[in-house]
């Protein structure tokens, strides 16, 4: 099953992280200093903040999450086919999680992901570069 998900930069952690969980009614899932994730059921959507990336507050990327590789290779085939560039990054720690993921991007230059998580890692928050799928 698919989820969307979100990635919103963010001046003021904390006073976000404070907004959001009372707007989610629930505390965030994942929570680190320059970073905080909710995974809610309802709406279905893996929403993050962090204060990395480029950017001004209140910019974003996109995405879709799967939950296995054989339905990111589904994905990655789904964007092959209607013909739209991507580009891949695999292996690669981000937002404190190892992820595999392909980036495209619309008309107007906003970045989407498809990506699959593996797991949460004590390393650090990762890379905040988006490839150019161009």
């Amino acid at each position: 099953m698919r989820r969307m998900h979100i990635g919103l930069q963010v001046d003021d952690l904390e006073e976000s992280i404070g907004f959001y969980t009372r707007l989610f009614g629930v505390e965030p899932t994942l929570r680190r200093p320059d970073y905080a994730k909710w995974m809610l059921d309802d709406p279905r959507v893996n929403f993050s903040l962090d204060t990395h990336g480029e950017g001004a507050p209140g910019s974003a990327h996109y995405g879709i999450q799967v939950e296995s590789h054989p339905e990111l290779e589904d994905l990655r085939e789904h964007i092959d086919s209607a013909g739209m560039a991507r580009a891949d990054q695999d292996d690669l720690v981000c937002g404190y999680q190892l992820q595999h993921k392909s980036w495209v991007a619309d008309p107007d230059g906003v970045m989407w992901e498809a990506f699959f998580t593996e797991g949460v890692v004590d390393s650090g928050y990762g890379t905040a570069e988006m490839p150019d799928p161009h």
